[in-house]
């Protein structure tokens, strides 16, 4: 049985990973040319590329983050009710980090951006599948009534 502890870990990384993601927010409005300046002075990826479809693609991207984060968000304030969704997810983000780990090699991205953007994912999904799995067999053992072997009424 996992401990009450446990139980309030999954709510809580999953409004963290929800805040990250919803830090993305601000980068829907900035104009291009700071996130230009930060593509090239504080990330260090050389000039940013001026296109449309750069301006596109870092704009709804960022809004898409957004929108994955207030959902994952909403989701942290009844995990029970969302049991289901919550470990689906937690499957989604695993195979996510693994194929952004493959996008990020493959586009030759710095080793730090590689290593942390991918793996982080990953983690973040088997740790999701793994407390979510604590709280199910939990949930069993106590027939849903919160008392180990009670039968549920």
């Amino acid at each position: 049985m996992n401990s009450p502890s446990t139980d309030r870990s999954l709510p809580w990384l999953l409004r963290f990973v929800g805040g990250i993601e919803l830090c993305a927010i601000p980068f829907v409005l900035f104009p291009m040319s700071w996130m230009a300046e930060v593509h090239a002075s504080l990330l260090g990826l050389g000039p940013m590329p001026q296109a449309p479809i750069v301006d596109y693609l870092t704009r709804s991207l960022s809004m898409l983050y957004a929108v994955h984060g207030a959902v994952v968000f909403r989701l942290s304030f009844d995990v029970v009710r969302y049991r289901s969704l919550v470990g689906f997810l937690g499957w989604l983000h695993a195979v996510l980090g693994v194929a952004i780990l493959a996008i990020d090699l493959s586009a030759g991205l710095p080793w730090w951006w590689v290593m942390g953007e991918g793996p982080g994912i990953a983690a973040g999904g088997a740790l999701v599948l793994l407390l979510n799995r604590e709280a199910v067999t939990d949930s069993q053992e106590t027939n849903g009534t919160g008392i180990p072997g009670e039968p549920a009424t």
